[in-house]
């Protein structure tokens, strides 16, 4: 799988959040960096195609062949703060129904999924009944687990407790290199120190 973008530029009213962004992604892991405000969040909506860019555009090619962009959504996972989950289901409602979505990915047991996510305490609660880390850790499992091409987590870490960043870090070391890891943060300690670095503030200044 490879992602290419094309003079790919996103405004919200008079503001450009980036502007002729040309990148050119392939496996491995590519840290979108900026301060606070800066538009990663954005960047990677339009780039899972939640959001739809101003101008510009967004190739998926997987080989030779061409993904539409309306089909993306069939080879990515993500993960983020602001992402809801269906608060009125049980942990194992929520996997299942996920999961009737995304295959696992290879050498997962399904029945291990709740002990993989350290959850199982919580599996007549419902989701809406989680803590904020709980949430986030759920949020994290389910697409770090799901077989897909590509993987996006924006501040993967937030409400996460220092056990769960280790969980975190655990479950990120099995991803596999053939996958394309989106993360967006302004903070170091969210990424591997090898991942490929995207400052967005190099793509916003001197336009208005």
């Amino acid at each position: 799988m490879t992602v290419t973008t094309e003079s790919l530029s996103k405004r919200f009213n008079r503001e450009w959040i980036f502007r002729d962004f040309n990148h050119t992604f392939q496996p491995g892991i590519h840290a979108v960096t900026g301060p606070n405000g800066s538009g990663k969040s954005t960047l990677l909506q339009v780039l899972w195609g939640q959001l739809p860019a101003t101008s510009g555009m967004v190739r998926y090619k997987q080989g030779e062949v061409v993904i539409p962009i309306e089909d993306i959504y069939k080879h990515l996972s993500f993960a983020a703060p602001y992402i809801d989950l269906m608060d009125e289901l049980t942990l194992p409602e929520m996997l299942k129904f996920h999961f009737s979505f995304k295959k696992l990915r290879d050498g997962i047991d399904p029945g291990n999924l709740m002990d993989m996510l350290e959850l199982s305490h919580a599996k007549n609660k419902q989701v809406g009944h989680f803590s904020s880390g709980m949430k986030q850790r759920l949020k994290l499992g389910l697409a770090l687990f799901s077989d897909v091409k590509m993987i996006f987590m924006d501040e993967p870490t937030t409400n996460l407790d220092k056990e769960s960043v280790t969980w975190y870090w655990k479950h990120f070391g099995q991803i596999s290199p053939e996958t394309i890891v989106f993360i967006g943060s302004n903070h170091e300690s969210e990424y591997p120190a090898t991942a490929a670095k995207i400052n967005l503030s190099d793509y916003k200044q001197g336009y208005k």
